[in-house]
């Protein structure tokens, strides 16, 4: 039964981010549609989770954005569009770049068309990444003592940064993010890109380039040897998961005077850190240690990536609340409350998510 368009649609939304975002917004009474394929690991205990704590208010779909039939009916029931679904490691694009243009590219295309032809369009909202700025190999940095820095002196990476893709993940995010975005100039679809920087909190189940953060969080748990891509020395501006999902629902309920724009999403220069710092106060936290191994740089990992969210302040008067050292505590008592360590193992939950009728 299509039903009326009283739903907000999250694609991928029994992931790490959509199932937090779908919490938000089902604890403020509205129905949520969560369409997931399910192939990665932790999503069926999110879906679970989800329905244990909200019933028939949100409803799960098992499809695959690549299935235009399926998905379309799906975006025309909806008010707002959350298009999180996505391959989302680097590692993988480079083994399987067939599915990875499938998913990011055709999957994201699929979503655009569906609401192009409605006569109201639904607000749809893209999360992008900073790999679409590529190595960013003609920005100068240089190593001051165990951190990389920007040589000019820049706060941060700005949404006037030259596209550069790299690798096939970063090529298909790259061509999501412009479809995206030329919707919105092309046919006055009402879009948002948030080209997102690294993210993690609760419910984050994934690998080191699938949720590295909480991997390392994980892998302390449970004593198992870390693997550090590069030299450890590499900074990242980490945004704890409920700030970028208020910035979200700032940028749709601010849709008439954002719709088309871009924005890089990430801690700031507040919130830059480096990857062997991470190690070192998670290890502070959980008193572990671990060995911790490294290995080659992956192709496009930058040495040094902060996002300069002047925009994002200025525009929807958004700016993080939470640092680094509060959220890497939260993040380590979510895992102790909910007993996780690696191997990530099964991920099957006790009861499986109840999928909606047919599926």
């Amino acid at each position: 039964m299509m039903g009326t368009r009283d739903h907000v649609l999250i694609t991928g939304g029994a992931g790490f981010v959509g199932s937090n975002l779908a919490d938000t917004l089902l604890r403020d009474g509205q129905r949520v549609i969560v369409a997931d394929n399910f192939a990665r690991a932790g999503v069926r205990r999110n879906a679970a989770w989800l329905q244990a704590n909200h019933g028939d208010r949100v409803r799960i779909e098992q499809v695959d954005v690549s299935d235009a039939a399926r998905i379309t009916p799906l975006v025309r029931q909806s008010r707002q569009v959350f298009h999180l679904a996505a391959q989302v490691a680097v590692t993988t694009s480079l083994e399987d770049p067939a599915t990875d243009l499938q998913t990011n590219v055709i999957g994201t295309f699929n979503v655009l068309e569906a609401a192009r032809t409605m006569p109201n369009p639904p607000t749809i909202l893209f999360t992008s990444t900073n790999k679409v700025y590529g190595g960013m190999d003609d920005v100068k940095v240089e190593l001051a003592g165990d951190a990389y820095r920007y040589a000019d002196g820049r706060a941060g990476v700005t949404e006037a940064t030259p596209l550069d893709f790299h690798s096939p993940y970063g090529c298909s995010k790259g061509a999501a993010d412009q479809y995206v975005h030329d919707y919105a100039r092309i046919y006055g679809l009402p879009t948002i890109v948030f080209r997102m920087s690294c993210i993690y909190g609760t419910r984050q189940f994934g690998t080191e380039d699938q949720g590295w953060v909480a991997h390392f969080g994980r892998a302390l748990y449970g004593r198992e040897p870390i693997t550090v891509y590069g030299d450890g020395c590499q900074v990242r501006d980490v945004l704890w998961i409920d700030d970028l999902v208020e910035a979200m629902r700032l940028a749709v309920g601010k849709i008439h005077s954002v719709s088309g724009q871009v924005f890089n999403v990430g801690g700031g220069a507040a919130n830059a850190v480096t990857v062997r710092g991470v190690i070192e106060r998670l290890s502070e936290i959980t008193g572990r240690t671990v060995p911790v191994h490294t290995a080659d740089w992956r192709p496009g990992d930058q040495r040094i990536y902060v996002s300069d969210s002047a925009k994002m302040e200025r525009v929807l008067g958004w700016k993080p609340r939470t640092s680094w050292k509060a959220g890497l505590e939260k993040l380590v008592g979510w895992l102790h409350e909910a007993n996780l360590e690696m191997p990530v193992g099964m991920d099957e939950p006790m009861h499986e998510p109840v999928l909606a009728a047919g599926r």
